[in-house]
């Protein structure tokens, strides 16, 4: 199903019926303030491993994202950070940086993996952040990839749908997507650690 959401003004019936199908298991295709991303409900396994299964991953060696509503939801899955990286990661967020941390014990339990890091994202778009503070917790995150060598990611929400269609149960048309994936910061060995530079400008982290 393709549905139309407006960036700035989401209307309050798409939304539902999109926080319903995350409830129900559900997997959509939603916009970021970078690429499209493909996502579900982290509490519900049956979709994580459908996600696992689109992407061609290996559920227990994947490095995991999810999309937060602020920094506030932090400690439900990380272990504490310092302050420096906290003063970091509120210089830039909402925007579009994932931040690698340590995980807590609730991550290996969600994902059925032995990673001990996962990826914090909290994109400056209206539609996840009114997503993940309807359900209440975090949707899982990963980027549409597109197949064609030209073009690493999908932008046009209606070819990502003919392409999606049978595999997603919902994909959200917000208009044409960046083509620039997010910046990735690890902080988990407590010192910052540039993976890739993407659309966050590194220089606002320090």
């Amino acid at each position: 199903m393709l549905v139309k959401i407006h960036p700035n003004n989401p209307n309050p019936r798409g939304i539902a019926q999109i926080v319903e199908c995350l409830k129900d298991g559900g997997i959509i295709i939603y916009p970021t303030d970078t690429v499209y991303g493909i996502g579900c409900d982290i509490f519900q396994q049956k979709a994580v491993e459908r996600i696992a299964k689109i992407k061609n991953i290996d559920l227990k060696k994947q490095n995991f994202s999810f999309i937060c509503s602020d920094l506030s939801q932090l400690s439900d899955y990380t272990l504490p950070i310092s302050r420096n990286t906290y003063k970091s990661m509120k210089r830039v967020l909402p925007g579009p940086y994932t931040f690698v941390l340590k995980a807590n014990g609730s991550i290996p339990k969600l994902f059925k993996t032995k990673k001990k890091t996962v990826g914090i994202r909290i994109p400056n778009h209206n539609i996840p952040q009114v997503l993940v503070n309807e359900i209440g917790n975090p949707i899982l995150s990963t980027s549409v990839h597109d197949e064609d060598t030209i073009m690493e990611y999908s932008t046009d929400p209606e070819l990502i749908y003919e392409r999606y269609f049978s595999k997603v149960d919902i994909v959200i048309d917000a208009g044409i997507g960046s083509l620039i994936p997010s910046t990735v910061v690890d902080y988990s060995s407590g010192k910052l650690e540039i993976i890739r530079e993407g659309l966050g400008k590194t220089d606002e982290l320090f």
